[in-house]
């Protein structure tokens, strides 16, 4: 689904895409009321959504549709790669988010990673965003905390640092594991703590503490 304001951009993305093999565009929207209505009532796997519309923006969207279950998966679409919205749309649940002025292949191999589960944007991209807006973080619950402790202590160092910015294969060079073996903690350190992707794993690690602005390994 393609949620944008302006028409014109929603026709170039819709022409860029529909021209791709495998990836269909099966709904629009003007604004995030509509991108919420479409996605309570049509098979929508991943939505384009953009942050500054009217009646109701993309952050409130992208917070309604990721509540309402683990499909469609959002990705952000953003001036800056560094502004508010888009650190308040990781936080409802976007799984990423791209520039409007993306090359169209990167457009294509977000949409393609989103679908298959990962999160679109590198994890120190997501670091320096929230250390800009770490001053805005709340300070950790108590309900957090005890989340914290239904993990294995190998399952907190997959999330630190996956939160520090490492991939898969880098962790299991750090931790001398294989990279299967990885792939499965942070799996279970995804079910266990409710997240979607390695982009809300970053999120949370910041607000619960575990990974602080300009931290070190």
């Amino acid at each position: 689904m393609l949620v944008d304001d302006q028409e014109l951009l929603r026709a170039g993305f819709r022409m860029i895409l529909s021209a791709q093999p495998g990836i269909e565009v099966v709904a629009e929207a003007a604004n995030g009321v509509g991108a919420v209505e479409a996605a309570r009532t049509t098979a929508i796997d991943v939505v384009l959504m953009d942050v500054r519309m009217p009646v109701m923006d993309g952050v409130e969207a992208t917070r309604l549709i990721c509540a309402a279950g683990e499909r469609p998966r959002v990705l952000i679409l953003t001036t800056f790669d560094l502004d508010d919205y888009a650190f308040a749309a990781l936080k409802a649940g976007a799984s990423g988010f791209l520039l409007k002025d993306v090359p169209p292949p990167d457009l294509v191999s977000a949409i393609r990673s989103v679908h298959s589960g990962d999160a679109v944007v590198a994890p120190s991209t997501t670091r320096r965003l929230l250390e800009r807006f770490a001053v805005h973080l709340p300070s950790p619950g108590a309900a957090e905390q005890a989340r914290l402790t239904g993990l294995t202590s190998r399952e907190r160092e997959v999330l630190v640092l996956v939160a520090r910015g490492l991939s898969n294969t880098e962790i299991a060079v750090r931790l001398s594991l294989a990279e299967a073996t990885v792939k499965t903690h942070l799996g279970r350190v995804l079910a266990k703590l409710s997240l979607r992707d390695r982009a809300q794993v970053v999120v949370y690690a910041y607000e619960t503490g575990l990974v602080t602005p300009h931290s070190t390994d």
